[in-house]
């Protein structure tokens, strides 16, 4: 007989509340949670696939162990880890514990309790080697802020802005930063429909653009330059809050110094943007009461990412759009510990660490240790060597940069683990894949979306939310699943190590400490459900009474009125960083002419998201897939029509490093001279020959290393230069 269970998705960090049917034992549908009202039971395709993800006929079962013949056996799952453990004791012994990295890819969302506990394990063998997605995906987030500084406070609440400028970013679509993660569609139209005036920067009409009051069509990657142009505008015509500037900002003359070269007629020769537009952005962002700028993937992987979101942070500032005294402040914390909210600044900080990488002068950065660098890391000879590789929730084959390099990197690697629940690009290369359980195979709290806050600005829930989710059903009969918090747990078992847990709260004032250490019983494997209590030890919210709540909560008496700033407060917001204010200059001195002009290229080509899939998570999915496996390139009709191109040609894209074949398809929504196609597809390999129809193909291989930011090391993995032949023409 069938039965409900409430739950949470984790396929992205929106975390939609569902109710999932089981029989006999089952997943066999999932919805939105029609009870939990801050979604208004919404949740996306991917969210209703999760029985077919978990039933899948094709998924791994068992832990394999690649043979002499490169082909893959079964393992038992202790077997393996004891197999592993005594290899990587090899390794350490030989050439030290920084030849041991864990890459955590954003798979782990499902599994909240692993990376922190891959991460105990490399610092019980004293390896600084953690890399993550966080680093290739929006790094500049943590290195602008930390230039910045950050507002101990928190952002003004999305409910009561009254203006929001996007750049780069389509919450409705991609459910990251923009809008609140609760049903974000919804919350925009409800936002737009009682008069707040939405801005986008976005060389596609996107789903959010089409809510604008004012949408800015930019050739990708010069958002820089828009926004320079705005903060002109808004200085020259006085429309910044000069109190708040005076009294929490530093650095003020600086910046106006630098944006001033940049006029409306010189942004928009770059840009493509006219320069009436630009100025009515600049007029309706600098008018409003309340409300902010954001920057997202768009602006991130294209080129000066740190410059961009420094430049949406300093928008903010000079218009004071932070929590006010008296105000009740966003972000509460309902899973994390409490905190007092109070109108002041919380100062700047390095934005580079000391742990040096050994190529490209690249250091640890406030998003991580750089992933860019792991190939070469991985390439390159000699002492500091990367030889053993655990790939936790994610797919460099289709992840990481220069696909070509990535390849030859993982092939080179001496060990490399992948968890999954399923063969992928990486797993094939792997020495060993661990047979993963899936996310409704076990329990989850909301309190690692919480920590979101300490990023940025408008991330996370902005009321105190807070939901846990039992585990709705056992693993398939049969199976020998082993997640990777018990994996890494019993291998520091195997090897004598003594493992310590630690919580993150974030930074400075926030809470009375930014970490809690505990040292681990390491007689037995603690369960999931441990160390969740574990996590939310301090929280405001206690754990036992969120569960009290299965379709989540929202903590109405946690309300916190900002308080006013510390007597003794003398820290200010950075608006003149030098290292920015140079790169403003840089920017200034490549001249008049668009980006397509400087690189002498045809087209610009840009990633996207698409709503059925999570990066390479459900491409093998027909439910998700509606049997199109191929990954179309996106073109502006005109584009096709000087092209003699029409829907279903195919063509060859190229980069200044590889090709790619895609099938074309016609996107009025798309800037004229921009093609977009969506990350994460691609082959096994790139040794496939399989035409585009296939698997699709993989933006990575058109990815340069050779253009990459000195700070955090990402590459230009957007705004690409790419020509584009049809295939077949003369």
């Amino acid at each position: 007989m069938a039965s409900q269970y409430t739950s949470f998705c984790r396929n992205c960090l929106a975390c939609c509340p569902i109710v999932v049917t089981v029989d006999d034992g089952r997943a066999v549908k999932v919805v939105g949670d029609p009870e939990s009202a801050l979604y208004d039971g919404y949740t996306c395709p991917k969210g209703r696939a999760l029985p077919e993800q978990h039933n899948d006929p094709m998924r791994l079962l068992h832990c394999l162990k690649q043979t002499e013949d490169g082909r893959f056996a079964p393992i038992e799952s202790h077997q393996a880890v004891s197999e592993i453990a005594d290899k990587l004791k090899a390794i350490i012994e030989r050439d030290g514990p920084r030849a041991v990295a864990v890459y955590s890819g954003t798979g782990v969302v499902s599994h909240p309790t692993g990376r922190a506990m891959s991460g105990a394990f490399l610092n019980a063998i004293k390896s600084p080697m953690m890399f993550s997605a966080a680093t290739i995906d929006k790094p500049a987030a943590h290195t602008s802020t930390a230039m910045h500084g950050n507002w101990v406070a928190g952002a003004q609440p999305f409910e009561e802005s009254d203006t929001l400028l996007l750049i780069g970013a389509n919450p409705v679509i991609a459910k990251s930063n923009g809008a609140p993660f609760n049903n974000p569609g919804k919350r925009l139209k409800d936002a737009v429909n009682r008069g707040m005036k939405l801005i986008v920067i976005d060389p596609r009409r996107t789903e959010t653009a089409r809510r604008a009051h004012v949408h800015l069509q930019a050739w990708p990657g010069e958002d820089p330059v828009i926004l320079a142009a705005m903060i002109n505008v808004i200085i020259g015509e006085k429309l910044y809050d000069a109190e708040f500037v005076q009294r929490h900002a530093q650095g003020f003359e600086a910046l106006a110094q630098a944006v001033k070269p940049y006029t409306l007629e010189f942004a928009a020769g770059r840009s493509g943007v006219e320069a009436d537009q630009i100025r009515e952005a600049a007029r309706t962002f600098g008018r409003a009461r309340k409300g902010g700028a954001i920057c997202s993937t768009g602006p991130s992987f294209s080129t000066r990412s740190n410059l961009s979101f420094y430049l949406a942070l300093c928008l903010n500032t000079l218009c004071g759009r932070w929590g006010r005294e008296g105000d009740i402040a966003a972000f509460p914390n309902a899973l994390l510990p409490a905190f007092t909210p109070k109108a002041q600044a919380y100062p700047p900080y390095p934005p580079v660490g000391e742990t040096a990488m050994r190529v490209r002068g690249l250091k640890q950065n406030a998003s991580g240790m750089p992933t860019a660098a792991l190939s070469d890391e991985i390439l390159m000879d000699g002492p500091g060597q990367v030889k053993a590789l655990f790939c936790v929730g994610g797919n460099p084959m289709l992840a990481w940069p220069d696909q070509a390099r990535t390849e030859a990197a993982l092939r080179k690697l001496e060990l490399l683990v992948v968890f999954d629940y399923h063969m992928t690009a990486t797993a094939d290369l792997a020495h060993y894949v661990i047979a993963s359980p899936l996310s409704l195979e076990v329990p989850a709290a909301t309190n690692f979306v919480e920590s979101l806050k300490y990023t940025g600005v408008t991330r996370g829930f902005e009321q105190a939310w807070a939901q846990y989710a039992p585990k709705v059903v056992d693993p398939p009969d049969g199976s020998d699943l082993m997640d990777d918090r018990e994996f890494f747990f019993r291998m520091a078992q195997h090897l004598g190590l003594q493992l310590e847990w630690i919580n993150n709260y974030g930074y400075g004032p926030h809470v009375e400490a930014s970490q809690d250490r505990f040292t681990l019983d390491m007689s037995r494997v603690p369960s999931v459900d441990e160390l969740l209590e574990l996590s939310c030890r301090r929280s405001r919210i206690p754990l036992d009474l969120v569960k009290k709540y299965p379709h989540g909560h929202v903590f109405e008496e946690v309300s916190l009125p900002i308080e006013p700033a510390d007597a003794d407060c003398k820290a200010k917001l950075e608006l003149g960083d030098a290292r920015m204010m140079g790169e403003l200059g840089e920017v200034l001195a490549e001249g008049e002419e668009s980006v397509l002009q400087r690189h002498s290229a045809d087209h610009l080509l840009v990633c996207r998201r698409a709503n059925n899939f999570m990066n390479s998570v459900g491409q093998s999915m027909p439910i998700l897939t509606r049997d199109r496996r191929h990954n179309p390139v996106f073109m502006n009709p005109a584009a096709m029509a000087r092209m003699s191109l029409n829907s279903g040609d195919k063509v060859a894209i190229r980069s200044s490093i590889g090709e790619v074949r895609a099938i074309v398809e016609a996107d009025e929504t798309i800037k004229s001279g921009v093609i977009a196609m969506t990350h994460g597809f691609g082959a096994q390999s790139i040794a496939d020959k399989e035409g585009p129809e296939g698997n699709g193909s993989s933006v990575t291989q058109l990815v340069s290393l050779d253009e990459a930011d000195p700070m955090t090391g990402i590459p230009r993995m957007s705004a690409i230069p790419v020509s584009v032949t049809k295939i077949g023409a003369s």
